[in-house]
């Protein structure tokens, strides 16, 4: 099939995951700087509801709609697409963007901790997609966007969870994108690195993480954690506008991504390396700081 024409946002509804904070807040807002109207879904509904007000009153033109549903259940998840469907049987842009992160080596989290990851990171852009994929089909030309990470690039130690739910994300994505060529959807995979978001403090900890170990790893994490989101929000929507397949956010991720390429087995070692060494120093970090 031929190339799609520039996504165009003006008038179309989106559908935006995780849209309370962070990188799905700065999407909200500029999502409806480009006159999108807005379906927002988050499980904090004290962030969110501000998030929809301070849209309404920028910009009285667009209608703005909240859900609040926790995407760690899947009966939320479904009520979620009925409602959306009911309410919007074509719809523009899906943004897959929700996520929470787990810190513990495999041994040292429990399983519903580890299923809960996968729940909110993978199987409800899932269930969302498949659900709202006639939506997509009745809007010509409209697009998926699945935000995956740059532990879907790599997996260090310490991130087996998350690590998971991303490269399956990335994987269904992929797949996603060659399936629906056919039907002039777009589907773009996002790879954010270290972005400025609230993700280091909301992180779950394994339930047999020792304590000593806790906040060293929380804030070595924290400490990755630069780029700005409003910049990362931008380069997603110029992403949408222009069709792309991938997009990586910072040097954190295009270093990496490139280590890997090179090195396909190799970087591994690297990775864990730098990651045990990072670790050791926030711990020193945290122990000079109680003396």
């Amino acid at each position: 099939m031929s190339r799609l024409p520039s996504y165009r946002f003006a008038g179309r509804t989106a559908v935006l995951t995780g849209a309370a904070s962070g990188i799905g807040e700065q999407l909200a807002y500029g999502l409806a700087h480009r006159g999108a109207h807005l379906v927002l879904i988050d499980v904090d509904e004290d962030r969110l509801q501000p998030v929809a007000t301070r849209i309404r009153h920028a910009h009285p033109a667009i209608t703005v709609e909240t859900i609040v549903a926790d995407l760690a259940d899947r009966a939320a998840v479904e009520g979620v697409a009925t409602r959306v469907l009911a309410e919007h049987p074509a719809i523009g842009l899906l943004i897959n963007n929700a996520g929470i992160a787990l810190g513990g080596r495999f041994d040292q989290v429990g399983v519903e901790q580890f299923e809960k990851v996968m729940n909110v990171n993978f199987r409800a852009p899932l269930l969302l997609t498949h659900a709202l994929l006639p939506a997509l089909k009745a809007e010509p030309g409209s697009h998926l966007v699945n935000v995956s990470s740059l532990f879907g690039l790599i997996a260090p130690p310490g991130q087996s969870a998350y690590c998971a739910s991303k490269f399956a994300l990335r994987g269904l994505s992929e797949a996603l994108r060659g399936e629906l060529a056919d039907d002039a959807i777009g589907v773009t995979t996002v790879h954010p690195g270290g972005i400025r978001t609230r993700i280091a403090e909301s992180a779950l900890v394994g339930t047999n993480v020792p304590e000593s170990d806790v906040e060293p790893n929380r804030k070595l994490f924290a400490a990755l954690l630069s780029f700005p989101p409003e910049k990362a929000a931008e380069l997603i929507l110029g992403a949408v506008a222009k069709r792309r397949a991938r997009l990586l956010i910072a040097v954190s991720a295009k270093a990496p991504d490139l280590l890997a390429r090179l090195l396909p087995v190799g970087h591994a070692r690297i990775v864990r390396t730098l990651t045990s060494v990072s670790v050791k120093a926030a711990g020193r970090q945290k122990a000079s700081a109680t003396r």
